[in-house]
């Protein structure tokens, strides 16, 4: 494996430099390196000029060269630092030249997320106008019918997301065996979201001489041996020490009690410290739905304010995206996943409403300033809690993080249960408790006799709500059972004593018909008005043959 370090790039993006103005710079960088200097097609260094970039970053000037001539490339560099164009120029460069066949996708490029694979195919866009090259994006929120349209028309640059990558080539619509170029953006990101067996599946679907190349910030031991695997002498290209920050990002954490309420009212109380300088800013949350918590809250005190996670609609999520980058919402409330690799140049501060579980996100989250060389603010609350995930932090990056406290916050216990505890309509134990009678619902109940209890004793208590209910409805039908009986007797009484009055002697006993139906019982024979009728019907026997003497059937065999 070959290793290619920039030293001038330590501290992150500072030899990275981008234009302001339209008007392109032509000072050349510290090592004297311009685009005109990698070998890329004239049609593409207009593309290039024209976006506003003259000078490449430390990751494009000495990765290009590496792409262009068929490498396989390990690039790592923190975000921010231009890894998209260092290998969508030699792409361009590389794929001018060829047409592709229906469903057989020239190049391939899996992104983590939908947010980054719409961004790649972005910029293909603005620097392959020049170029008829054909494009497609597999993402999910998107019909397949329209997807299948574009691979049928043959594309040359696929960029998708590896779900709905497999969906295709499991329908039969897609052929992966004229892939030339693979490309693994974002890979450690890729594995901390549960992609790594799809990507290794995928590895093994396209050519075995395909040209292999894997960008991410940090380089877990589960990608290197990824990398070990399925590249072929790879370059490394390495232009800081893995997990690093830009020295151009201003970090400090502000500690606050362990209270949500508390928490929220540190962030509102930073974004007004901060409201002079902010240009936009976005606010990272480990959980989605922290995110809806915190971005309503941030409405409700009157910033402007969105969210933005994995569980909103693709369409809502790119149109929250667009008002974001236009300057309609001023504060973006995000999750890692849905914020990771976003290209939002003027992006001036990062607040962290939590810690990251996961020190290698922390590094992804405050690369969203700072970048193109510009200055940036990275703030981060924590509590008493956040100790060990400070430290991990600290030792990831290798610097002691200033730190202050933030005085004068009241502690508030929120409105209702906590959202742990949160059980709506029940008690403690799980169940629902009514004080008011409980209607008939239809069942029927037992009529078995319930044995008398003293007059000055009540029954006694169940132990649970639900046994109670059915035991006080058990004796309201025995009740009901035994009221109907005794009115029926008194009935039967009454009919009698007319009876007797009107012939003047006491009639003679008639056995019920109940007493005669278990006395059939109590004989064992059945009851035939109850039996079916075909058992009484007569059924017509043949008639039996007499048997043949024995001495008859010897002869008749001997003649």
């Amino acid at each position: 494996m070959t290793n290619v370090t920039s030293a001038g790039a330590e501290a992150g993006t500072i030899d990275e430099f981008q234009t302001e103005s339209s008007v392109p710079s032509s000072k050349p960088s510290e090592t004297g390196v311009t685009f005109n200097d990698l070998g890329l097609s004239p049609d593409v260094l207009k593309a290039v000029t024209e976006s506003g970039y003259t000078i490449p970053t430390p990751i494009q000037a000495q990765g290009i060269p590496h792409v262009l001539k068929r490498k396989d490339i390990i690039g790592i560099a923190q975000t921010g630092t231009g890894k998209t164009a260092s290998f969508t120029l030699p792409m361009i460069e590389m794929l001018a030249r060829g047409r592709a066949k229906a469903r057989m996708p020239r190049s391939l490029i899996l992104e983590p997320t939908r947010e980054l694979a719409a961004q790649v195919a972005e910029s293909f866009e603005r620097y392959g106008k020049y170029n008829k090259l054909s494009m497609a994006l597999l993402i999910g929120g998107v019909s397949f019918e329209d997807q299948e349209k574009k691979l049928d028309r043959g594309v040359d640059v696929l960029i998708a997301t590896p779900g709905r990558l497999l969906d295709h080539f499991e329908r039969g619509k897609l052929m992966l065996s004229q892939v030339q170029i693979f490309v693994v953006d974002e890979a450690d990101r890729t594995l901390d979201m549960g992609f790594i067996p799809d990507v290794e599946r995928i590895c093994k679907l396209i050519p075995f001489t395909r040209q292999t190349l894997f960008y991410s910030a940090t380089m877990p031991p589960e990608i290197r041996r990824l990398t070990d695997q399925f590249l072929h002498n790879p370059v490394r290209v390495e232009v800081a020490r893995p997990a690093t920050t830009a020295a151009n990002i201003k970090q400090e954490i502000v500690t606050v009690p362990n209270n949500d309420w508390a928490k929220r009212e540190g962030l509102r109380r930073l974004i007004r410290e901060c409201e002079a300088d902010i240009k936009n800013a976005i606010v990272f949350c480990n959980r989605k739905r922290d995110v809806d918590v915190v971005a309503k809250s941030l409405v409700k005190h009157g910033f402007s304010a969105a969210p933005l996670h994995g569980d909103l609609d693709q369409s809502l999520r790119m149109k929250t995206l667009d008002a974001f980058k236009g300057g309609e919402v001023k504060l973006l409330v995000a999750s890692d996943v849905a914020a990771r690799g976003l290209d939002i140049p003027a992006v001036s501060h990062i607040f962290n409403f939590d810690v990251p579980f996961h020190a290698d996100d922390y590094v992804h989250r405050i690369g969203r300033t700072g970048r193109a060389g510009r200055s940036g603010a990275a703030l981060m609350l924590t509590t008493s809690r956040d100790e060990k995930y400070v430290d991990a932090i600290e030792k990831l990056i290798g610097n002691k993080l200033a730190r202050r406290a933030m005085e004068g916050i009241e502690v508030r216990e929120d409105r209702g249960p906590r959202r742990d505890d949160r059980q709506r309509g029940r008690g403690r134990d799980g169940e629902r408790h009514r004080d008011r009678p409980i209607k008939p619902h239809g069942h029927v109940a037992s009529m078995d006799p319930v044995a008398s209890q003293p007059a000055g004793e009540a029954p006694q208590a169940s132990a649970q709500p639900h046994e109670h209910r059915e035991h006080a409805h058990r004796e309201h039908g025995q009740r009901q059972h035994e009221a109907r009986h005794h009115e029926k007797r008194e009935h039967e009484k009454r009919e009698h004593r007319g009876h007797d009055k009107h012939h003047g002697q006491k009639p003679a006993h008639k056995p019920q018909p109940k007493q005669q139906h278990s006395q059939a019982k109590d004989d064992g024979k059945p009851d035939g008005s109850k039996l079916p009728a075909f058992l009484f019907r007569p059924v017509p026997l043949p008639k039996a043959e007499k048997p043949v003497p024995r001495t008859a059937k010897k002869a008749e065999a001997e003649g």
